[in-house]
């Protein structure tokens, strides 16, 4: 197709992070870009039903619970007042709001039109919009960007239509507190849902067939994890599947759940948290040569081209790791890529897992330095010696820096902590700059923060290479 006889340069379905972003990054290009959202409000899953809310509800729990001030002042907090489905909700509302409206400005400064209705490929470069009560819509393009993001997937064990079974979208639709929960699926959904019910003091069971907790995860850190969340209250039955459910007709009868082994618990709320499945449905995507794999997943090259060159796709759609950060990245380079501006993604992406405390990491784990043969040394620094981590309470957390044996080139960084999600990012920038030990030594960091745990996991590094830190040391 003759570019210059499209109605755009681009359209994008979908306006999730990857979609705004993507949007956003063609207009400031100079080009003419169209957004198609089913949805009546922009954001996708991210800012109405799953990053965003469920991020604000932890930030609720945390306060409701008084958390964070346990035993920090010689006392112990409990519940502040007895919590209420609205108590929880409503903080996550107003963000909702805010994030919808931000979206909306940020595509209307940039030019970029909005097209509301169900998009799907009439062929290779035009997209059909479908809207309840409105002319159809066909619009044409030099490019198309794919970033409708996922949904959860609903293994057919579970009678979702009882109101006491949840997927995690609908977990914002809680009509009361459970008084017990088991949350089925032990992946970056089910954890930091079950810590944060636990949190409000819920009784927790947490299930899963994987007998490890995150195994992305350093493996120290994986386990470190696993022991705070069970000592925040979370039981943990890992290694096992749940067989068979029995929900019974009358909502003051417990859930009847039977496990691998035999085993049956009881709880009146059931979270399945089992992964999600791509929005490629409906899309029609064999028409113009794209074939969805397992879960509905698209295969992408490196520029994120799907196996028509003009088409990309990106974020949930295109599976692991499906988060926010990474899909918008994925969306920047597709776009570039899309117009003769090649880049490629950043080398180094962190992981950020919202559990109770967080836990970030960037970079190599051990048992991958292991696995490569890589030489390494490791450092360590614990907020219990770090005098913000004094003020703040927070006595378990760590950092732990990975650096090359012989060069001291940083290789990873993984934290355990308040504020790991943010802390992580001074070694991430190292990890892209390809900086090491020295950068930690030289710098000044503010007193007190926990930033300065950078310098003293390198010290601790230098200190394991037995003489070797003569020349860093001061």
């Amino acid at each position: 197709m003759d570019r210059g006889m499209a109605d755009f340069d681009l359209v994008v379905i979908g306006s999730g992070p990857a979609g705004e972003q993507g949007a956003a990054h063609a207009a400031r290009l100079g080009k003419r870009v169209a957004v198609v959202e089913r949805e009546p409000v922009l954001g996708g899953t991210a800012a109405n039903t799953g990053t965003l809310p469920s991020k604000t509800l932890r930030e609720t729990a945390l306060y409701l619970s008084g958390y964070r001030a346990r035993g920090l002042f010689g006392i112990e907090t409990t519940l502040r007042r007895e919590a209420t489905v609205s108590d929880l909700l409503y903080r996550e509302r107003r963000v909702k709001v805010v994030e919808r409206e931000r979206i909306t400005m940020n595509l209307e400064r940039h030019g970029v039109e909005v097209v509301q209705g169900h998009g799907s490929f009439l062929d290779a470069h035009t997209v059909l919009v479908r809207r309840e009560g409105h002319p159809e819509r066909r619009l044409t393009a030099g490019s198309i960007l794919i970033a409708t993001g996922s949904s959860p997937y609903r293994p057919p064990l579970y009678p979702f239509g009882d109101p006491r079974v949840h997927d995690s979208d609908e977990l914002l639709e809680l009509a009361e507190l459970p008084r017990a929960l088991m949350v089925v699926g032990a992946g970056v959904i089910g954890c930091e849902y079950a810590c944060m019910f636990a949190a409000l003091g819920i009784p927790v069971t947490l299930v899963d067939v994987k007998p490890e907790l995150l195994s992305f995860l350093d493996d120290e850190f994986s386990g470190l994890l696993r022991e705070r969340m069970v000592a925040l209250g979370v039981t943990m039955r890992l290694g096992y599947s749940v067989e068979s459910i029995h929900v019974p007709e009358k909502n003051a009868e417990p859930i009847r759940l039977t496990l691998s082994g035999g085993d049956v618990l009881e709880v009146d709320q059931v979270l399945v948290a089992s992964g999600r499945s791509a929005n490629t449905s409906g899309l029609g995507l064999e028409a113009v040569g794209i074939k969805p794999g397992q879960r509905g997943h698209l295969e992408v090259g490196p520029t994120y081209q799907t196996a028509v060159p003009h088409i990309y796709a990106v974020g949930d759609v295109i599976g692991f790791p499906a988060l926010a950060s990474t899909a918008m990245e994925q969306a920047r380079v597709a776009v570039l890529h899309a117009f003769g501006k090649a880049q490629a993604l950043a080398p180094v992406l962190p992981y950020g897992i919202y559990t109770i405390p967080e836990v970030s990491m960037a970079g190599e784990t051990e048992k991958a330095l292991i696995a490569k043969g890589v030489p390494y040394v490791v450092g360590r620094a614990g907020y219990i010696t770090n005098a913000r981590g004094q003020i703040i309470g927070e006595g378990r957390g760590q950092l732990k820096l990975l650096f090359h044996r012989e060069s001291l080139k940083l290789l990873g960084v993984h934290v355990l902590g308040e504020q790991a999600s943010e802390l992580v990012h001074i070694g991430l920038v190292a990890l892209v700059s390809g900086a090491g030990a020295q950068l930690f030594v030289e710098t000044c960091f503010n007193y007190p923060t926990l930033s300065e745990m950078y310098k003293t996991a390198t010290y601790n590094a230098l200190q394991e290479l037995n003489g070797s830190s003569s020349n860093f040391l001061p």
